[in-house]
């Protein structure tokens, strides 16, 4: 199996790099949903607070690849040679996926902090950070897991400063780039 992982830090433009591979017919597994999930079973509401500490708790209980382990888990249900991570933070997470499901491609998103925090007060989705310093914090807890190195470790990296249109031809000849090379 082919693992194509999309990382970024938050509102970098990873969902549209996500939407294009939807759209050429991958399946996706978004490894946020699994916090997401977990943060309402257990009752409490999607704020960046909440979030936070329960991505924190489940790798504090569970180990560092814990949201990688139970994403392995859901492709392994799917019936495809190919598919698309959205959310990988940690070297950890990126090992379990090499180790149980096969080869593994990072393709990283890249904004300006100003421009990713423009994006965020525009989209207004479940959790996400109300202020600057909000904002801050949740990067400071994304680069703690160790986002920065796999984003480092990238394989492809696109800079998203422009408009979504240009995003989408990026991700669309990156996306066929690696179909050529690894397919």
């Amino acid at each position: 199996m082919l693992v194509i992982c999309v990382v970024g830090m938050p509102a970098s433009g990873k969902g549209i790099v996500v939407k294009e591979a939807k759209k050429m017919g991958f399946p996706v597994i978004v490894m946020g949903d699994i916090v997401r999930e977990e943060t309402v079973k257990r009752g409490l509401p999607l704020t960046p607070q909440n979030l936070n500490m329960v991505a924190k708790d489940l790798r504090d209980k569970e180990g560092e690849d814990v949201i990688a382990k139970r994403c392995v888990k859901k492709i392994g249900k799917i019936r495809s040679n190919i598919v698309i991570v959205d959310g990988v933070r940690s070297l950890k997470e990126l090992e379990r996926y090499k180790r149980d499901l096969g080869e593994t491609v990072i393709i990283a998103v890249h904004a300006s902090p100003q421009v990713r925090f423009k994006r965020i007060l525009k989209r207004k989705r479940p959790g996400d950070p109300k202020s600057w310093n909000e904002f801050v914090e949740r990067d400071l807890v994304e680069l703690s897991f160790g986002l920065g190195n796999v984003i480092a470790l990238a394989d492809y990296m696109i800079v998203n400063e422009g408009t979504i249109e240009e995003l989408r031809e990026m991700a669309k000849k990156v996306l066929k780039e690696i179909l050529s090379k690894h397919c």
